[in-house]
């Protein structure tokens, strides 16, 4: 199987060498010669500065990890081709084109996975198993926190000239963070409006917002609180729902899930796996993507699902512009 890489950032290197240790050799890359990263290790591999003369090698499979902006650029043309598409969140920072890469997908029968790899993650598949059992009764209300100082991320690179920073690239913390909206949605129901306020510290000299705060209404009639940020030192990651017969706890960091369900109130703890580390979360996003290119499996995380997020994030956006709630 061949496998077509756009953008050689920081998602797209790892992905080259997830794919490398799933036992896949027949690669390429599409890159334009302005990331970050040097091409040494793509020695010995196609590389091709213009997406159609990428195209025109055949690959079986593309992964859109270039700058969220031109994610459809990429995305549509491969669909039409029939390739099958593993589709770096978000899936756009805007909805301009996004009725187009459904319907081309529609027609062509390219599988789509989009790449919200926490939907992997072991603590949160038990947090959504035991949600799913109503053990813990109805959910009532859930806060989700996600700061981490950007400039730490990829120590290789100027912060301010990456993607996350850049408005033209697709940049700011609610989109570039916009995996809670996808997992909130994935755990508890359809999200029906969206109140948003984001601001711009002035600390990092970016032209982004660097903060946000949120509040999401789902149909089932209660709401989530979530707060991003670039600025925490140290970084923190965690989430809480409360239910009517009980309260969970997922820390990101440590991987633990903690659970306290109201009738026994013994705390239930589930660890991840020993040895767990980050990179199985995008190792098994790797292995799910096979599966369904080769018919095994249903995505997890379909185009439909990446749409209701971005849907989401261009919600906060709005409210925050507008001063008001944003039905989505």
């Amino acid at each position: 199987m061949k496998f077509l890489i756009a953008g050689f950032g920081s998602i797209g290197r790892r992905h080259f060498h997830n794919l490398k240790e799933l036992g896949e050799q027949d690669i390429l890359f599409y890159r334009t010669g302005q990331g970050s990263l040097p091409a040494d290790e793509l020695s010995g591999y196609i590389v091709e500065n213009d997406f159609n003369d990428a195209l025109a090698h055949g690959p079986d499979a593309v992964i859109v990890a270039n700058p969220t902006a031109f994610h459809l650029d990429v995305a549509i043309p491969a669909a039409e081709l029939g390739c099958h598409l593993l589709l770096e969140k978000p899936i756009s920072s805007s909805l301009d084109g996004v009725e187009k890469l459904q319907a081309v997908t529609k027609e062509s029968g390219s599988q789509v996975l989009v790449g919200f790899q926490f939907r992997y993650h072991p603590g949160l598949l038990k947090a959504h198993t035991i949600l799913k059992s109503g053990d813990l009764g109805k959910p009532l209300s859930a806060r989700a926190h996600w700061g981490e100082y950007f400039p730490d991320w990829h120590p290789w690179e100027d912060y301010r000239q990456s993607y996350g920073a850049r408005k033209d690239l697709g940049g700011g913390v609610v989109f570039t963070l916009c995996h809670p909206f996808d997992y909130l949605r994935w755990l508890l129901g359809e999200i029906i409006s969206v109140t948003g306020i984001t601001r711009r510290s002035g600390a990092l000299g970016i032209d982004v917002e660097d903060q946000a705060d949120i509040d999401l209404e789902f149909d089932k009639g209660f709401s989530a609180s979530v707060h991003l940020d670039y600025l925490q030192k140290p970084a923190s990651h965690w989430l809480e729902i409360d239910c009517s017969e009980g309260q969970m706890r997922w820390d990101a960091g440590s991987g633990l899930l903690q659970v306290w369900p109201a009738r026994s109130r013994e705390e239930q703890i589930y660890p991840v796996p020993s040895g767990f580390e980050r990179n199985d979360l995008f190792l098994t996003e790797l292995r799910h993507f096979l599966d369904v290119i080769n018919s095994a499996s249903e995505p997890v995380c379909t185009l439909e699902d990446g749409v209701a997020a971005l849907k989401i994030a261009i919600a906060v956006h709005s409210s925050a512009q507008e001063s008001r709630k944003i039905n989505v």
